[in-house]
């Protein structure tokens, strides 16, 4: 058929769009849809970024290498693994949720990425929802590496997988809430020093690799308030020791991270 100027739909037959004919239907994805998909993006861009992957993945590795094959430092009885390897699985959660997630958090508001999906139909708490999402699946996939690594080096861990998780879960929500904090209110460039010095800083004095045990008293209790403390003793607690959930860790763990997520939705700025 031959369209003419009577046609009213040319290629149609002359017959009105039927309501197929618009397909897909224009409007947004479902919110889980997008929430996957940014999640994939913000996952695909970590593990893309060199220097977040030597933060997250390499340096943690390094140190369980470094200070299980060499005595440096003295961690009790034992073989040096079975103490390190919990302390380096804490190291690993504080930096993809604290500081990997400060550090590109506030680079992506310094830019304009933030106000920019802020601006589309991915609800905002969608897009925090997403990275956090994306900071479980690099945690697990460090988790899985360090694991490998420990066992490779002699690591014999013990106790309920359950309490590890749960911990594990625990600490990544105070340390999100702690990174969105500094990333929602601090500039990039402070953020970027600020999130680095936290975490040198928690790596001598959180019972990463050095026992709190050999500072003194005074500042044992200090320290002990500290999550990553918290997650690192709580992981070695169960791992080394084989003991049930470690409520006082948990107790710690779960006030840094209503006090964190709930200080970051207060104060959190996109712009």
């Amino acid at each position: 058929m031959t369209p003419t100027a009577t046609d009213p739909h040319p290629g149609s037959g002359g017959r009105p769009p039927g309501a197929g004919t618009f397909t897909p239907a224009p409007g947004a994805a479902p919110v889980s849809r997008m929430i996957l998909a940014q999640t994939a993006l913000e996952t695909r861009m970590l593990l893309r970024n060199g220097e977040q992957l030597l933060l997250t993945v390499i340096i943690p590795a390094l140190l369980l290498v470094l200070f299980s094959a060499v005595d440096i430092v003295d961690t009790g009885a034992g073989k040096s693994v079975d103490f390190l390897a919990p302390g380096i699985l804490a190291l690993a959660v504080m930096s993809t949720a604290f500081t990997g997630q400060a550090i590109a958090t506030g680079f992506d508001r310094r830019y304009g990425v933030l106000k920019r999906l802020g601006a589309s139909p991915l609800p905002r708490w969608a897009l925090m929802a997403a990275k956090t999402l994306s900071v479980l699946v690099t945690e697990v996939l460090q988790i899985a590496l360090l694991t490998v690594i420990a066992l490779a080096l002699g690591w014999s861990p013990h106790g309920d997988p359950l309490a590890v998780a749960a911990l594990v879960l625990l600490g990544t929500a105070a340390f999100s809430g702690l990174g969105l904090l500094m990333a929602g209110t601090l500039k990039a460039e402070a953020t970027l020093a600020a999130a680095n010095l936290v975490f040198l800083l928690l790596l001598v004095g959180g019972g990463v690799i050095v026992p709190t045990e050999k500072f003194p008293e005074g500042v044992q209790s200090v320290l002990g308030l500290l999550p990553i403390s918290a997650l690192s003793d709580g992981l070695r607690a169960v791992l080394q020791g084989g003991a049930g959930v470690p409520w006082g860790d948990v107790a710690v763990l779960a006030a840094w991270a209503v006090l964190g997520l709930g200080a970051a939705a207060k104060l959190f700025r996109w712009e």
